[in-house]
């Protein structure tokens, strides 16, 4: 999947190995001026993200299926709901009345608890990516990962948009969603440590609440970061959003990566007719 600022493309191989393109606008609502307002597109790209990648998991499972049955939208629905209420429960929930109930039984202060609250989401989120990465689907998934970073750097170094030269560059990027994702986690370190005591309701409405404070933050991180990524003051900020792309993404073949610029082209010309 290929995102521009005005319309995003989503390649797929079809069972017979031809390559199937949807291209659709994106909502003029993100265009508007006050949704690029510093602290407050964040929020935007992430909702954006999530409806996209919805819409692109339907579209990919329903050309896999064929002339088949279809999946159809509100299935896909109940889907991203049910997996959204699971992540909050694992990653926020849990860490959260883990942290309480040591911060409790060991006689902690609350900074100490709020401190190890994070690092056991820190340490959950990069344990679930690096376990579901070992499932073999999830794996392709990873490589095609890949495959659209690959295609950014060539894309942004200027080069020819041909598989074999892309396969030349790397797999990492300075502004992948992993990067924002893990920045998000380790504000919140920072930030849920400094809140001081509180009880365990409170708790757990504090980090609810200030999860969209977060987003905003971290994707204007990302994107200062994204920025001056040559930059040797800003590489040692940008270390950990890359390594932790050596979890998220992997090495794709030729014919994943003719996939992601069969998106990308398709993304460039819908931009250009805009």
């Amino acid at each position: 999947m290929m995102r521009g600022s005005r319309a995003c493309a989503i390649a797929v191989r079809a069972p017979d190995q031809s390559i199937v393109v949807d291209v659709r606008p994106l909502a003029t609502a993100y265009r508007q001026r006050w949704a690029r307002l510093p602290f407050v597109r964040g929020l935007f790209i992430l909702w954006d993200s999530l409806i996209l990648g919805m819409q692109a998991m339907t579209f990919s499972a329903n050309i896999q299926l064929g002339d088949g049955e279809k999946i159809d939208s509100k299935a896909m629905t109940l889907t991203l709901v049910v997996s959204v209420a699971i992540a909050l429960g694992l990653f926020l929930v849990l860490p959260t009345v883990a942290g309480a109930a040591l911060e409790h039984n060991l006689g902690w202060t609350a900074w100490w608890g709020n401190l190890l609250e994070g690092m056991i989401r820190l340490v959950l989120v990069i344990a679930y990516i690096a376990f579901v990465g070992r499932l073999p689907d999830v794996g392709r998934v990873f490589a095609y990962h890949g495959a659209e970073h690959k295609t950014i750097n060539a894309f942004e170094a200027g080069a020819d948009l041909e598989a074999s030269r892309v396969a030349t560059f790397p797999r990492e990027h300075a502004r992948c969603g992993t990067a924002f994702l893990l920045t998000v986690v380790v504000f919140s370190v920072v930030v849920f440590s400094l809140l001081g005591p509180l009880g365990l309701v409170l708790r757990l409405i504090s980090r609810l609440l200030l999860v969209p404070l977060l987003a905003g933050v971290a994707y204007e991180y990302i994107r200062f970061t994204g920025r001056f990524s040559s930059s040797p003051w800003i590489k040692p900020l940008l270390a950990p959003n890359l390594a932790m792309q050596a979890l998220t993404t992997r090495e794709p073949d030729q014919a994943m990566i003719e996939v992601a610029l069969a998106a990308f082209r398709a993304m460039q010309v819908q931009e250009a007719a805009n």
